[in-house]
């Protein structure tokens, strides 16, 4: 059974998202989603600035195995992207929780409310 924080809030796509007292949510891969990938080796980050829509591909993560698509949780502007995972990828798989792929300011405040809590996730991933 698979750690999942009952702070954030899970698409079914996978993604965490963590709101931020500055109003942005930061977003990442859950434990589930890097065990199912295996051994992560690259990750293709969104551009700062653009705009996402939720639901949309935002980024891609490739590892050993395959190549998967990252989906925006809420949709908005994205305000930083974490340049760490350029040169170490595997951090991923490491640390998926606090691993963070990019940030975003969201379009619409009530998005991240529409994700799967801690429990809903469980349930949705099987555990």
């Amino acid at each position: 059974m698979s750690h999942i924080p009952t702070d954030l809030r899970f698409a079914e796509t996978h993604e965490w998202a963590r709101q931020e007292a500055d109003g942005t949510v930061t977003v990442g891969i859950s434990d589930h989603a890097q065990r199912a990938l295996g051994d992560v080796v690259f990750v293709e980050l969104p551009k700062v600035g653009s705009t996402l829509a939720a639901g949309e591909p935002a980024g891609v993560v490739e590892s050993v195995k395959a190549a998967s698509d990252i989906y925006a949780p809420v949709g908005g502007k994205v305000t930083a992207v974490n340049e760490e995972l350029s040169d170490s990828a595997e951090l991923l798989n490491e640390e998926p929780y606090e691993s963070w792929i990019f940030k975003v300011k969201p379009t619409n405040k009530t998005d991240i409310a529409q994700l799967l809590d801690a429990a809903g996730y469980r349930k949705a991933i099987g555990e």
